[in-house]
């Protein structure tokens, strides 16, 4: 169905090529994982399936790239589209109409589809994807995840016979992405379509893959079985790590695979003490941020309601729930930009004074008190350098009442920026950034003003293991400075590693609030892969579960043979820079 035949692709600007000699045959009905660490070429290697490159992103395209007898090299993606579904990263991207229906709708109208198939199409896609009562509700009006979902099914009602998926559950909670992945599954088994799938949460989709393109970083692409891939790949799931550590053959690549294997394992760690996934807290946490009744509607609808929750220095706290179940409202309504119908937000400044609520004061002033970086960080990205974005923060933050950062106030973004993500050129374009660095610019840009409160909505969606890992030593340099640290995800593995307290919101209210290894424990759709695999023993990552049996006395194995430990890698984020070929995977 898709043949590359010697491929490589340069980019005009890039020191050499994104991908390398690829030769590579994918046959029809086969579901394929694309992985690899941000940067190396994942969405190059997607974007030669449907034209995208180089046809829309320019560089030079060596070899060929052939779907369905087609050469991708002399035909667009206009004229692949009946052939070729593409889901990018980005779902507001591939909008081109007002509401839900009209996208699902638009491939459709363009490919000349009978309008009564049209219809049927659309209706079972509603279904299949959960988004009937959504059916006219305007796209920019819908959370992420919802937007995720609207994307994946404008690709699905074409029935194209290539499905080409490039992040698709990074937005999507647990329960949905699984019924998402369940849906591209089906039309493997029964339609025959053939899926290629890039994914940096690879806990949800390896269970799924017929087999793993591997790459590496150096542009080619090692094809090969999941578990013989992933027994030596830099990247691999939660499960998988478990099984290098315990030395099982053949590694498992499900949580029931796992738990058929992991008795003996179990029986090792029962009379063990648990190491901690995180230090424990010092000394008394004060409370910074109070929030009263906040209430936050729209034309009516309620998003948030009534929540009361209160923040302390020093404390990370997950905040999780489906999509749509008003994170995101409730985050900016704390923040002070946001709308909020009814309640009271009361926020201390970072080092003591009068509480104040950010809503009444300036922008600027709500900075100084709660700094909140969206769930697209270029969206508060907007000049034409690195250089001119941290100038601009500065400026905005050392305005009014507080002092340069040389007389003792408010840090220089530049230094924040050298110290979560050395090594990003002045010169360099923002949107020229991988995702990690896009992060931690935008948290440079915040942290410029010294906020007390730190809020970061779905901050690892187009992270990899290795830049999570940076990410939560990020966090926990936030909280040991004694800052409030919110952290909006889906991500259960994430906040597993990086929470003290979890926070689960349903329909605007808050539904569970605790402990993290209480909270996520006691729900089998929040719970990490380890805890799952292990239950019920009290194990969160598998970090632990090595820390433990080194405690036994060397008693560590890892059979992977030089894999990575997404736990242990402290490769800065920021490393991940743009690839060869100017990557924005």
């Amino acid at each position: 169905m898709i043949t590359f035949d010697q491929v490589s692709v340069h980019y005009d600007d890039a020191a050499g090529p994104a991908l390398r000699d690829v030769d590579l045959t994918v046959e029809e009905g086969e579901l394929c994982l694309v992985v690899g660490h941000t940067g190396v070429g994942k969405s190059t290697l997607l974007g030669t399936v449907n034209g995208l490159v180089p046809h829309f992103t320019g560089g030079t395209l060596h070899g060929s790239v052939t779907v369905d007898g087609r050469d991708t090299a002399h035909h667009p993606p206009r004229e692949l589209a009946d052939v070729v579904g593409f889901v990018g990263q980005d779902p507001l991207d591939g909008f081109v109409t007002d509401t839900v229906e009209e996208e699902l709708a638009y491939a459709m109208e363009q490919l000349a589809v009978p309008p009564s198939t049209m219809r049927k199409r659309v209706e079972e896609t509603l279904d299949l994807l959960g988004l009937a009562d959504l059916r006219h509700r305007a796209l920019y009006e819908l959370s992420g995840g919802q937007q995720q979902r609207v994307a994946i099914g404008s690709v699905l009602t074409a029935h194209p016979r290539v499905l080409v998926l490039d992040e698709p559950t990074s937005a999507l909670d647990p329960t949905a992405a699984d019924e998402v992945l369940a849906a591209v599954t089906r039309l493997v088994h029964d339609l025959g379509v053939t899926v290629l799938l890039a994914e940096h949460r690879l806990e949800r989709v390896v269970q799924y893959a017929d087999r793993v393109l591997h790459l590496p970083g150096d542009g080619r692409v090692a094809a090969g079985p999941p578990t013989e891939v992933f027994r030596t790949s830099s990247v691999a799931p939660p499960v998988v790590e478990l099984g290098r550590r315990a030395g099982w053959d053949p590694l498992p690549l499900s949580v029931r695979d796992a738990r058929r294997a992991a008795a003996p394992l179990r029986a090792r760690l029962v009379d063990r003490p648990v190491p901690p996934v995180r230090p424990p807290a010092g000394g008394k946490r004060a409370r910074v941020l109070d929030a009263r009744g906040v209430t936050v509607a729209y034309r009516d609808v309620a998003a948030v309601r009534e929540v009361d929750l209160e923040l302390r220095s020093g404390e990370v706290t997950a905040l999780m729930g489906r999509n749509g179940s008003g994170k995101s409202s409730l985050l900016w309504a704390l923040q002070g930009s946001g709308p909020r119908r009814a309640g009271t937000v009361r926020v201390t400044p970072l080092g003591g004074g009068a509480a104040a609520d950010p809503k009444e004061l300036p922008a600027a002033g709500a900075r100084r008190l709660v700094g909140l970086v969206p769930q697209t960080p270029t969206d508060l990205l907007y000049l034409e350098s690195v250089k001119q974005e941290l100038a601009q923060a500065d400026a905005e933050s050392t305005a009014g009442t507080v002092p340069a950062a040389s007389e003792g106030g408010a840090p220089r973004a530049r230094d924040v920026l050298d110290r979560l993500a050395p090594g990003i050129d002045d010169a360099t374009h923002p949107r020229d950034l991988s995702e990690g660095q896009k992060l931690a610019l935008v948290l440079a840009i915040q942290l410029s003003a010294a906020p007390g409160v730190l809020l970061l909505d779905e901050p690892t969606r187009g992270l990899d293991y290795r830049a999570k890992s940076r990410l939560v030593e990020i966090v926990d340099a936030l909280a040991a400075e004694g800052r409030a640290v919110v952290v909006s995800t889906h991500d259960v593995e994430f906040a597993a590693r990086a929470a003290d307290r979890v926070v689960v919101m349903a329909e605007g209210d808050v539904v569970a609030d605790g402990p993290t290894d209480e909270v996520i424990v006691a729900s089998p759709v929040f719970a990490p892969q380890a805890a799952k695999v292990l239950a019920p023993l009290p194990y969160l990552t598998p970090g632990q579960v090595d820390a433990a049996l080194r405690a036994e006395g060397g008693g560590g194995t890892d059979a992977g043979g030089g894999g990575t430990d997404p736990e242990k890698d402290t490769t800065d984020a920021g490393g991940d820079s743009t690839d060869a070929g100017g990557e924005r995977s």
